[in-house]
């Protein structure tokens, strides 16, 4: 699979594509459809099921400077505003401000991110480090890892950082339950 292959199957599912037109509007810097709601509807085409099968939510990345919970809630009201009329749940995180509450949340450190895609490089599977954004009537796509383990369906740990082979193994269960054509690597 390639990288134009990937962004046709992903865009297949309408919620996508809404909210990838949606980040085509200006003052949202550095923004990115990411993961697994890209990933699961590839995986959905390839294996003939709903567009939407298996989706928990839809990711949105994005990074700001002004680190304050106010600046964020003030975007996350703005685009659940903007696409309330599609019925998704969308998770939206600035990820200048995700060492603040990180560590709290999950118990282990996390070092300040630079960019958006720094976000990406630090999610628990390889396959879902993927990103999608607007770009001058295009897409720009981040896949540091290619899209063959997609195109395959093969879960991969991605050992960054912040890895919880805990957290890997629950993760890739539920998807094996949802998708059991799904080849999963070990976390150990």
């Amino acid at each position: 699979m390639n990288r134009d292959e990937f962004l046709a199957l992903a865009l297949r599912n309408p919620v996508n594509a809404a909210i990838a037109d949606a980040l085509a509007q200006p003052a949202l810097p550095d923004a990115w459809l990411v993961a697994g709601c890209l990933v699961q509807t590839v995986w959905n085409v390839l294996t003939g099921r709903a567009i939407s099968h298996g989706i928990a939510d839809y990711d949105v990345f994005y990074f700001d400077p002004d680190t304050s919970w106010e600046a964020e809630d003030a975007v996350i009201r703005r685009l659940h505003a903007r696409l309330a009329h599609l019925g998704a749940r969308i998770e939206i995180r600035n990820q200048a401000r995700v060492h603040l509450w990180y560590p709290d949340k999950h118990g282990s450190p996390y070092p300040p991110l630079t960019c958006s895609t720094d976000g990406i490089d630090r999610f628990l599977t390889e396959n879902t480090q993927l990103g999608i954004r607007p770009a001058g009537g295009n897409f720009d796509v981040y896949a540091p890892h290619g899209f063959d383990d997609v195109a395959r369906l093969i879960v991969r740990p991605n050992r960054a950082p912040n890895f919880s082979a805990a957290n890997y193994e629950a993760k890739a269960a539920r998807w094996k339950a949802l998708w059991p054509e799904l080849t999963v690597i070990a976390a150990e």
